[in-house]
């Protein structure tokens, strides 16, 4: 198929929708960002200042935590994959990442040992720093905010894309979406100034269904940028009262491909700041399967096909790994763990060591 590109990403004021004057342009300019770029920014989106300035202003307290306190909470205690990872603990595109996070979740109970399938076991409870008590409120408002946003979101996606219900795509969703609080540390100076360092790998967002960024560090800080068709990176700024959104891998294979989930990646020059940022990934169930995915709406975005503009992307993309769209795997659930585990290999012998051998040397 032939490629789109683009040049910027869509800048989209999300409170248009309010009134019946605007709400028409603001869905045809989300129809467009949804088919041809697969990420855009949100403005006016009605989450509160202070929720948003309260997360902002935690990241630099919990990231000063010491190693001790931050060990505390380290993913490899998890099942959940819920916790503290310092840096270079997690790879991306077959390279160790440059950032250390926090990872925080919908609070749910821990599933009973004996509870199948096997990926029950994404869900349960996070671990909340003793150090900073502050964390669990700050957070727990954040998400709660956040969910919020991507129902409403979803709501205008339903009608941007001509769904018969407002509610269409609530029934792809998780009873718990997962929150990053990421800090990428300074870049150390160099002679080259196009020896990039990696924050974050190429890769499509395989964690959830939509991705809502915040960008938390002032907008001289850069890194995010996202592949356009022709194979050129395009920065993505920190615009000031923005969300970043984009596209996860299970929304593209529900809409049959019209919606693609595109390639992204967090890079920073030689003697770059550190730089924040918290990633909300909002859930997909899990015991959805490749046949729902790609056979609930097939009929109305086949209709859709060629009504809107297809892209392609640069060849990069292929060696991302992208193991629910290939459909090794029946489930989301299991695509999933496979994808944790993966990733947090110490957590994947500790708690799955039945299946880590399998998942590890699958490709």
């Amino acid at each position: 198929m032939a490629a789109h590109y683009f040049t910027t990403i869509p800048v989209l004021d999300i409170s248009l929708a309010e009134k019946h004057t605007t709400r028409p342009q603001l869905l045809s300019d989300l129809r467009h960002a949804l088919t041809n770029v697969g990420f855009l920014y949100v403005v006016n989106h009605g989450v509160s200042e202070a929720a948003i300035a309260d997360i902002v202003d935690a990241l630099p307290r919990l990231f000063a935590l010491s190693a001790e306190e931050k060990q505390e909470v380290a993913l490899h205690n998890s099942p959940h994959f819920l916790g503290y990872s310092s840096v270079g603990s997690e790879t991306t595109a077959g390279k160790a990442d440059s950032r250390e996070q926090f990872e925080f979740a919908t609070e749910l109970e821990a599933p009973s040992p004996d509870t199948k399938p096997l990926y029950e076991g994404l869900r349960g409870p996070n671990q909340w720093p003793s150090a900073y008590p502050a964390t669990r409120p700050i957070v727990e408002t954040y998400l709660a905010e956040l969910t919020s946003l991507g129902e409403r979101f979803l709501r205008l996606v339903a009608e941007a894309l001509s769904l018969p219900s407002e509610e269409t795509l609530f029934s792809f969703l998780s009873d718990q979406h997962r929150l990053k609080l990421v800090r990428y540390p300074p870049s150390p100076l160099g002679s080259d100034p196009e020896n990039l360092i990696q924050g974050v790998g190429p890769h499509k967002d395989s964690s959830g269904w939509w991705t809502f960024l915040l960008q938390a560090s002032p907008p001289e800080v850069r890194g995010l940028q996202v592949l356009s068709g022709d194979g050129t990176w395009i920065d993505a700024p920190n615009i000031p009262g923005s969300f970043v959104v984009n596209i996860g891998q299970a929304f593209e294979v529900v809409t049959g491909g019209v919606c693609k989930a595109t390639t992204h990646r967090v890079v920073m020059a030689p003697g770059a700041p550190e730089r924040y940022s918290v990633p909300f990934f909002q859930g997909v169930r899990r015991s959805l399967t490749k046949r729902e995915a790609t056979e609930t709406l097939k009929g109305h975005f086949k209709g859709l096909r060629g009504l809107h503009g297809e892209r392609g992307q640069g060849e990069e993309e292929i060696e991302i790994d992208s193991p629910f769209l290939m459909g090794k795997y029946d489930t989301w659930g299991e695509s999933q763990l496979r994808t944790k585990i993966r990733s947090h290999r110490d957590v994947g012998r500790k708690f799955y060591g039945g299946v880590f051998e399998k998942y590890v040397n699958d490709d």
